[in-house]
């Protein structure tokens, strides 16, 4: 998950939104001043329910911040790597570099979420209540209470025993202290995952063209995303499982020399791709500085009308965005960040690239290619 904007650091971890995020909140604030607070709180000029909506969506945004940023701290408290916290379209996640060494550090992480939710809840609750008793603006009352009902539903719907969800990770973490395979216990998680995940779709479907239940075409989305994300959260497992013990110096592809940054797309796939199927290849610019890393599936994205006009280094992933991994690294921990052949890791000693990996790599190595590179 790329965060489109950014917005600053707390705790060290770095804190942004991808656009999607402007896009719920604006929903929210809609939904809000459009709906529910004339309904409730009739009266009011449009510009105050609007206000009303637009605050009510900002504080909905910093409680799914305040979720994700209680699975981060636990998560450094428990020793691992916290890359960032991106809100989206969907809520929000934060996003690690490491897995959970134990099942208690996995329940840890998992369920403080969902308990600052429903903190969130409770507060917010007895601030509806406060406001009431003491006659306070009853917009912001309503306000108030529409964040108790949100984040309460927040809390509930990730403890659903579903991965990749809060509650499934706690069903990991449970049946991992159980039998003492993370691998199983991942699998059964996210297995979990696409059946809960199924079912939300066809209850939203069905909702919205049956006129059955209270299903919405956004309840099928969010089934959807659920089907995938656990999909592919168990193919990683398994992938983790069959790198164990890997290192980068084993898996790596050497790294061929630099190719020229300033070539358009259109050249360097005659001259330097499709000669030797290179997946991503490191570029210089014109005075021999490094330039960054290309993809092949990067190159290719380009629409043929425009390779002509557009160059490589203008589709690269720069140096300062490369996962930067030493030869003997175990490369178990790639097996998420490289979700795509448009991600690359670059195997770095002694300030020298010694070689480049990519999802294509860490996918041959579990068939254990013979004629992969040993550090």
């Amino acid at each position: 998950m790329t965060a489109s904007l950014r917005f600053g650091r707390i705790a060290g971890i770095p804190v942004g939104a991808s656009w999607s995020a402007l896009l719920i909140a604006g929903l929210i604030a809609w939904s809000l001043a459009g709906r529910l607070l004339p309904a409730q709180v009739p009266g009011l000029a449009p510009a105050a329910y609007w206000l009303a909506g637009a605050a009510g969506a900002g504080l909905f945004l910093g409680s799914l911040l305040a979720h994700e940023l209680g699975h981060a701290l636990v998560a450094q408290r428990a020793g691992l790597k916290v890359r960032g916290i991106t809100l989206w379209l969907l809520g929000g996640v934060a996003q690690l570099e490491d897995e959970p060494a134990s099942p208690r550090d996995e329940l840890r992480v998992a369920i403080v979420g969902p308990a600052v939710s429903m903190a969130l809840a409770v507060g917010s609750g007895l601030a509806a209540l406060g406001l009431s008793v003491l006659g306070g603006p009853a917009v912001a009352v309503a306000i108030a209470a529409w964040l108790a009902v949100g984040n309460a539903a927040l809390a509930l719907f990730n403890l659903l025993p579903a991965a990749p969800l809060d509650g499934g990770r706690v069903l990991r973490g449970l049946l991992w202290r159980r039998h003492g395979s993370r691998v199983r216990a991942s699998v059964t998680a996210t297995r979990a995952g696409v059946w809960v995940g199924s079912g939300l779709v066809a209850y939203g479907l069905l909702g919205q063209f049956g006129g059955w239940g209270f299903g919405t075409l956004w309840t099928a989305l969010v089934g959807w995303f659920l089907v995938t994300a656990a999909r592919q959260e168990r193919d990683q497992a398994v992938l983790r499982s069959d790198l164990g013990g890997l290192l980068a110096g084993q898996v790596m592809t050497p790294a061929p020399a630099t190719a020229p940054a300033w070539f358009t797309v259109d050249a360097f796939l005659r001259n330097y791709v499709q000669p030797w199927q290179a997946a991503a290849l490191p570029l210089r610019t014109f005075d021999g500085r490094p330039a960054g890393v290309v993809t092949a599936a990067a190159l290719y994205a380009v629409p043929a009308d425009r390779r002509h006009m557009v160059r490589a280094g203008d589709v690269a992933i720069p140096p300062s965005a490369l996962i930067l991994v030493a030869p003997d690294q175990p490369v178990t921990g790639l097996a998420g960040r490289l979700a795509n052949d448009r991600t690359v890791a670059a195997v770095v000693a002694g300030g020298q690239l010694l070689g480049l990996i990519t999802a294509s790599d860490l996918a041959r190595a579990t068939h254990h290619d013979p004629h992969r590179a040993v550090a």
